[in-house]
């Protein structure tokens, strides 16, 4: 089974758990846990420990406690690195030693939910870092999000409406279910759009999980994401993260966003937006330190409308 994932490289929606016996193994004067030590050996060599790893949803094991088993999975494809916050390398460096991050101010002139579904996007607005594996039950007739494909400025297909804990989306990934981009197709698209389309992939990992909602870099190629939770410290406007591939990052969080919107009030700091919205770019970056100044002005990105947060 572990051959089987490895030679599959993560390619496949759902893979087999590999179990091993729940020991640490000793390998000269160093102990790993079996899964940091099939993670180290197979993805990450500068892997160190536990609390680097954030188990998949697709993990069989997902949401047990490890208590209840003598043995573990150690499929280092039902795991991701976490984003921390000194994972983003430059141009998202630290401004200064107190580890403020550089912000990114949105347009304020396109934006409410209510404007993406006229084929407008909605413009949105720290992070603990717990392995929170457990899964809240959510039916079958209850959509938690509804997710929206742009290319700049505009919409591509439906909104895609998401009822299951988790969802792929994704241009190419063998067996794969969930909202293939794929299959959207657009008149005239621009070269650039064909381009960066190429560098999909794979694509996210999305799961609605106890703590907020979490994204998992599937591609060969970073994604970049920004939502109001996001924000670093008290400062302005928004802030963009760069996910490396094979990495997580909360993209939402749940007290986060009730603590915002109690903090807010009624005036708006930067004028109209969506505070329950999660924007993914696909391989380009916005902000300052680039080009593209504006999330419109990326090639391929996902609007996540979340409901009932």
């Amino acid at each position: 089974m572990l051959a089987r994932s490895l030679e599959a490289r993560g390619a496949e929606d759902r893979t087999d758990c590999v179990s091993f016996p729940r020991i640490e193994l000793r390998l000269g004067k160093q102990r790993y846990w079996p899964q940091v030590l099939t993670c180290k050996l197979f993805r990450w060599p500068d892997l160190r420990h536990l609390s680097q790893l954030k188990r998949l949803c697709i993990c069989g094991r997902c949401g047990r406690s490890p208590a209840d088993s003598i043995t573990v999975c150690c499929d280092p494809y039902h795991f991701s690195r976490l984003c921390e916050p000194e994972t983003p390398p430059p141009p998202y460096s630290r401004l200064s030693p107190s580890n403020h991050w550089k912000t990114i101010d949105e347009p304020t002139e396109h934006d409410t939910a209510r404007q993406l579904r006229r084929n407008e996007p909605s413009n949105s607005q720290n992070q603990d870092w717990p392995d929170s594996s457990a899964l809240p039950s959510v039916t079958r007739d209850e959509h938690w999000c509804s997710v929206a494909y742009w290319e700049y400025r505009t919409r591509v297909g439906r909104l895609y409406t998401v009822c299951e804990p988790s969802v792929s989306i994704f241009c190419d990934l063998p067996r794969g279910t969930g909202f293939c981009l794929a299959h959207l197709h657009a008149d005239g698209r621009h070269e650039m759009v064909r381009r960066t389309r190429g560098k999909i992939g794979g694509g996210i990992l999305l799961s609605k999980e106890g703590d907020g909602v979490w994204a998992y870099n599937r591609s060969e190629h970073p994604v970049f994401a920004s939502s109001p939770t996001l924000v670093r410290g008290h400062a302005r406007g928004l802030t963009v993260h760069k996910v490396l591939p094979g990495y997580s990052l909360k993209v939402f969080d749940y007290q986060r966003a009730q603590a915002l919107q109690r903090a807010m009030g009624p005036e708006l700091p930067d004028g109209p937006f969506d505070p329950h919205s999660v924007r993914i770019s696909f391989a380009k970056g916005w902000g300052p330190s680039y080009s593209r100044q504006f999330i419109t002005s990326c090639p391929c990105w996902l609007e996540i409308l979340l409901n009932n947060c």
